[in-house]
């Protein structure tokens, strides 16, 4: 796997992009949004989890007809996709690519930019 892209006839070397300061910036950026989205998802996952395990009165009490705690909370795992899904992507779209457009633009436009500029 080669770590250059022809493009134009230059050459970008990935590893020169990746040592810039924008790129980590932009890295930080992506982890900072989506590590703890992740994690608070997983919270919600394993307590639904859990309380399935070790509640099930809990999870079996009736809220009303045939409709449960249990019910209800394995449903919230759905919206909660969804929900965390169009977050992101607004996010995405508002942040975090118009960054990364703007990095990639700056390296296609200069293939050898070594980020040395700053």
């Amino acid at each position: 796997m080669s770590t250059t892209d022809h493009h134009d006839g230059g050459t970008t070397s990935y590893v020169a992009v990746q040592a810039t300061p924008e790129f980590a910036h932009l890295r930080r950026t992506f982890r900072n949004f989506v590590f703890p989205m992740t994690a608070l998802f997983l919270v919600w996952y394993f307590l639904y989890v859990l309380l399935s395990t070790y509640a099930p009165d809990f999870m079996s009490h009736k809220l009303f007809g045939n409709i449960t705690t249990g019910l209800v909370f394995g449903l919230g795992q759905f919206v909660s996709t969804f929900v965390i899904t169009m977050v992101y992507r607004s996010w995405a779209d508002r942040k975090f690519d118009p960054a990364a457009a703007e990095l990639a633009e700056r390296v296609l436009a200069h293939p050898d930019h070594d980020g040395g500029d700053r």
